[in-house]
């Protein structure tokens, strides 16, 4: 993993609403090849960080830059490019509910890849539910899935364009151990395979340990501490060791 290549920079990033400050000079970035696990109390605007990142939610201070591109300077269809290279994995999977698995997966690569046939659209679907151990489920319906496999689906619809940045909002809220552990791996499995670089918002400890190569603690909306799972679990602050008891 090269030090030196960021796929991602966030300096001093605001957010306001209303007279509440969520964000309050971010500054973070992500290495290319790395997952990085955003850690924070309830509320404490991690979802919000990574919306702004691909512009759902428009910042009000500070820069983001990615690739090497400043998104305040992009044009609109230069950032829907952009966002083409950025997957986006919402808490509940976000599948559309009057379409079948394969019709959710087909949807993306329609709108971005008009020059696909529907032969390349087919291989592509199955590579993907392959991927997520999910090839059987294409002819089913999302409210016939189970929260583990909607939330495998909704990876193998995001992963299907191949982005170089995966954003995980709350991956295993919702899911039984097991299930989480399984996604959790999942994870893993998917940056080995495609050299993801990932940010990973969570407050569950046990998704932390096992997908993070490093992680960020927000506070106040700052970047309190940055470490290895091991490097924080060690600290004697009072405030970082109540995520560890």
């Amino acid at each position: 993993m090269s030090v030196e290549e960021k796929v991602l920079v966030l300096e001093n990033l605001g957010k306001s609403f209303g007279s509440n400050k969520v964000l309050n000079g971010v500054s973070i970035d992500l290495v290319k090849g790395e997952n990085l696990v955003i850690l924070g109390k309830s509320g404490s605007g991690k979802s919000v960080l990574i919306k702004c990142i691909v512009k759902l939610i428009d910042n009000d201070e500070g820069t983001i830059n990615v690739f090497g591109t400043s998104l305040d300077e992009v044009s609109p269809a230069d950032l829907n490019k952009m966002r083409a290279r950025i997957g986006f994995l919402f808490q509940g999977g976000a599948l559309y509910d009057s379409m079948s698995v394969r019709e959710n997966l087909e949807f993306p690569l329609v709108r971005h890849h008009r020059d696909l046939d529907q032969d390349a659209i087919d291989d592509k679907v199955s590579t993907a539910l392959d991927n997520v151990g999910l090839l059987d489920a294409a002819d089913k319906l999302p409210a016939e899935l189970s929260g583990g496999m909607r939330k495998r689906i909704g990876l193998a619809r995001t992963l299907i364009l191949n982005p170089e940045i995966m954003l995980y909002d709350e991956p295993t809220t919702g899911l039984d151990p097991v299930t989480s552990n399984e996604i959790s791996e999942l994870i893993l499995e998917m940056q080995k395979k495609y050299q993801t670089s990932s940010i990973i918002i969570t407050h569950d400890m046990n998704c932390a340990k096992l997908t993070s190569n490093r992680i960020a603690m927000i506070r106040d909306g700052k970047i309190y501490e940055t470490g290895t799972f091991e490097e924080l679990k060690s600290k004697e602050d009072p405030w970082i060791q109540s995520f560890f008891i």
